[in-house]
């Protein structure tokens, strides 16, 4: 369960909305425990994570030659996402769309910092039997509902939570705007329960829904998975003392106020750990041909290198 703190702010934070107000970002009282920071990262330290298989690894992989049973469709949201169950009644999200890949290879990136995610993989093809019929269906992203690992009601607030003011949680966001990360809202966030500790703790918070990237970003519908508009977008625009600006378009511009040149100093410094391989196993997971995939990391580097120079550039200096 979600501590009686957490509960409160989550409540207030529900009525803020419901009343049709922006919801105010408040820091908790108390600085998180470095116990309750891994809660939401831990350090991986000179590990170098396996960023194919991922969290998973091949133990929760699905089945690439299975019959997937149809049990429902999801489609609100951008995406439209298949519930579906396998041979050995293991219950599967199966998304389908652009956001697909994307959220593969984020979703790998982010575990690769030491950010808690759960389980998921990609198929390029896949069967779904439906009323009694086998068809092929394209591309989708496959995550397992596993037993141990169980998903709570309540989510978690990017405005109100308990890392709010720590360099944890504001250099998340900054690796999300390097990604382009266009969908944060806070029921895209997610709190686990573990059966037992797993990746350091028994309670995971987790930016569950990350597949709007890899693209531009926009208030209305901006387009995911394409690589000449993310090569074409900007990053960080200006330093004006203790804030950044960023070329990001989005609703939740309040977010970026959280964000100090120190935050995404420390972001870059722990992107630039991941090392080449582990950025061409991530995109290969989602199944990106060889130089899509070098000129996304590319310009991820790019990025990657704008922040790192942060430490050296005089205030209100421009940059791409």
């Amino acid at each position: 369960m979600i501590s009686r703190a957490t509960s409160a702010v989550v409540g207030l934070a529900l009525f803020v909305a419901a009343c049709g107000g922006a919801v105010a970002i408040r820091a908790p009282e108390h600085p998180p425990s470095p116990d309750q920071i891994k809660e939401l990262w831990i350090d991986p330290g000179d590990e170098a994570r396996d960023l194919f298989w991922g969290i998973g690894g091949k133990k929760y992989a699905p089945e690439s030659d299975a019959v997937y049973k149809f049990k429902d469709r999801d489609d609100i949201g951008f995406s439209s996402s298949y519930g579906v169950k396998d041979k050995n009644d293991v219950e599967w999200s199966a998304k389908i769309g652009p956001e697909a890949q994307t959220e593969v290879v984020v979703s790998r990136i982010l575990w690769g910092l030491g950010y808690h995610q759960p389980p998921i993989y990609y198929l390029p093809s896949w069967k779904l039997e439906r009323d009694g019929q086998v068809r092929v269906e394209s591309e989708a992203r496959f995550r397992p509902k596993i037993k141990d690992l169980e998903r709570l009601k309540e989510y978690w607030w990017w405005q109100q939570n308990p890392f709010v003011g720590t360099r944890e949680l504001s250099g998340l966001l900054v690796v999300l705007m390097m990604f382009n990360s266009s969908d944060l809202k806070n029921d895209n966030n997610s709190i686990f329960k573990l059966k037992e500790p797993w990746d350091g703790t028994d309670r995971w918070f987790v930016v569950r829904d990350v597949g709007a990237a890899l693209g531009e970003t926009g208030k209305m519908f901006p387009r995911r998975n394409w690589l000449e508009g993310f090569e074409q977008h900007g990053f960080i625009t200006a330093i004006d003392g203790d804030h950044v600006q960023f070329d990001y378009v989005e609703l939740h511009q309040e977010l970026i106020s959280m964000i100090h040149p120190a935050d995404v100093l420390w972001a870059a410094q722990r992107m630039q750990r991941i090392t080449d391989a582990q950025w061409h196993d991530a995109f290969r997971a989602a199944n990106y041909a060889d130089a899509d995939a070098a000129r996304f990391i590319h310009r991820l580097k790019e990025k990657i290198d704008d922040g790192l120079a942060l430490r050296a550039r005089p205030v209100g200096q421009e940059t791409r």
